[in-house]
């Protein structure tokens, strides 16, 4: 397993559970509120919308909480207005963090995501500390069980995509940052019949560090603690876990 981005993969297989505490649909919104404020309304001439309204129908979102959604980030309808921020950290055992929150209240977030990284062993650190270790890859997931290497290889080799990584029980794709690439190399593989677990643009680490014992266990609950506040969209570690790691974090 090349471990490049376990977090990114896990993520998709706790997708369940963050949708029985509405988490998904919450981040969701937020996301498709901040795409169509920088990018107008129209799916069509934006990406990121486009792609923030995709996840959100896989996920069942109703159409008239994503219209709203859409409506609030365009100002045609009165809501809370989210800036995003990215935090940087170190975990554990010098683990470097990356957390991108989206926020309605600055001053509240920052002093909660200096209190987890604190209570769970870590610390938050300027920035530009650790952001040059990691990054933006467009990442496709796709569950071992619905293709072949050979099948997806030919898709990335035909439609732009940059790699083809084996993490485990999926196949994991990359492709550059570019919104429309992503999509593009998406739209590929489920025309080919291949079911897509998640597609979503990332932060890739260059470099990673094995963590084990109790120091690895610390780094998992400071991720999970990360996840679990309300403003996070995303957290990206170059955590290099085991596959035991990632069952006790997936499960």
């Amino acid at each position: 397993m090349s471990g490049h981005s376990k977090w990114a993969t896990i993520k998709h297989k706790k997708g369940a559970l963050d949708a029985k505490r509405g988490k998904i649909f919450t981040r969701l919104i937020k996301e498709i509120s901040i795409a169509a404020k920088q990018g107008g309304g129209d799916p069509d001439g934006n990406p990121r919308l486009r792609t923030a309204v995709l996840a959100a129908k896989a996920e069942n979102m109703p159409a008239d909480n994503i219209k709203r959604a859409i409506q609030r980030g365009t100002g045609e309808l009165e809501g809370v207005s989210y800036e995003e921020i990215t935090f940087e950290g170190y975990g554990p055992g010098g683990v470097a963090v990356l957390v991108e929150v989206t926020t309605d209240n600055r001053n509240r977030t920052v002093s909660e995501i200096r209190h987890i990284f604190s209570k769970q062993g870590g610390n938050l650190g300027s920035t530009g500390s650790v952001l040059h270790m990691f990054s933006k890859k467009g990442l496709i997931a796709i569950e071992k069980s619905a293709a072949s290497e050979d099948q997806l290889m030919d898709i990335v080799l035909e439609h732009g995509g940059e790699d083809l990584n084996d993490e485990g029980d999926v196949w994991e794709i990359t492709t550059d940052p570019n919104p429309a690439t992503l999509e593009a190399v998406s739209n590929a593989v489920k025309a080919a019949g291949i079911s897509v677990a998640s597609s979503e643009i990332a932060m890739i680490a260059s470099t990673y560090t094995k963590l084990e014992g109790q120091t690895a266990n610390a780094m998992i609950r400071l991720m999970e603690a990360l996840e679990d506040f309300d403003d996070t969209q995303n957290v990206y570690t170059n955590f290099d876990m085991t596959a035991e790691q990632m069952e006790q974090v997936a499960g």
